[in-house]
């Protein structure tokens, strides 16, 4: 049995799963509240509530998630000197990011000083966006490496060549998921910005809302059970 059941249970099993389940939920009643703020504002209150709630519950599940990076680097911190070089700043900043979450999320539920929340914020999304920046540079390198051992490929697929035609697959299969990766990346960087440097553009509702759905769907697409 491999059902769409299956798979959804499998999904939601996974905290990266439920993480992008709740924060679906998040970036959606953000854009209901500015869509509906001045015209039902009781209505957008209830979503207000649920957007804050579903980022908070966020949180939570991120507990000892700035152990990742660290694990990355120390099983497999890449295959090149340009790439580990890569790996320990993309790392180091998502480790930041996720380690100082925990202190934003405290002080947000109050069990630390409320006053220290927008200081955890900016060193949070600072790690955040210096990060993703690294991530992106690596995707970016992978897939054009890969587009180079694509055109070698396709040569000997003419010749019917089921080996050449496998690695081909994968190859493309690989800068899929590797573009949604780029896509997610981008997004979180928009909110990281945000955060850190507060503008019209980053910080309007729709900006964020979207920006949210993005990392979101396409954490949701690279994390589905094949």
């Amino acid at each position: 049995m491999n059902d769409r059941v299956d798979k959804l249970v499998i999904f939601l099993a996974k905290r990266d799963g439920i993480d992008k389940l709740v924060k679906t939920f998040q970036y959606i009643t953000k854009l209901v509240h500015w869509q509906v703020e001045t015209t039902h504002p009781e209505i957008a209150k209830r979503f207000k509530q649920w957007e804050v709630a579903s980022g908070l519950s966020r949180k939570a599940f991120r507990t000892g998630r700035f152990l990742t990076g660290f694990n990355a680097l120390r099983r497999n911190p890449g295959s090149s000197p340009t790439f580990k070089f890569l790996a320990v700043l993309a790392n180091a900043g998502e480790m930041v990011y996720f380690f100082f979450d925990h202190f934003l999320w405290l002080s947000r539920i109050g069990t630390l000083d409320a006053k220290l929340a927008r200081r955890m914020s900016f060193i949070s999304a600072f790690g955040e966006s210096f990060g993703y920046i690294f991530f992106i540079v690596s995707d970016f390198i992978i897939m054009k490496e890969g587009l180079e051992a694509e055109k070698k490929l396709i040569a000997l697929t003419e010749e019917d060549s089921k080996d050449a035609k496998e690695k081909l697959r994968k190859i493309i299969a690989d800068r899929v998921m590797r573009l949604m990766a780029v896509a997610a990346n981008i997004a979180d960087l928009i909110i990281a910005i945000a955060d850190i440097e507060p503008n019209p553009f980053c910080n309007h509702a729709v900006t964020l809302g979207i920006s949210g759905l993005v990392s979101a769907w396409a954490g949701w697409y690279r994390n589905w059970p094949s």
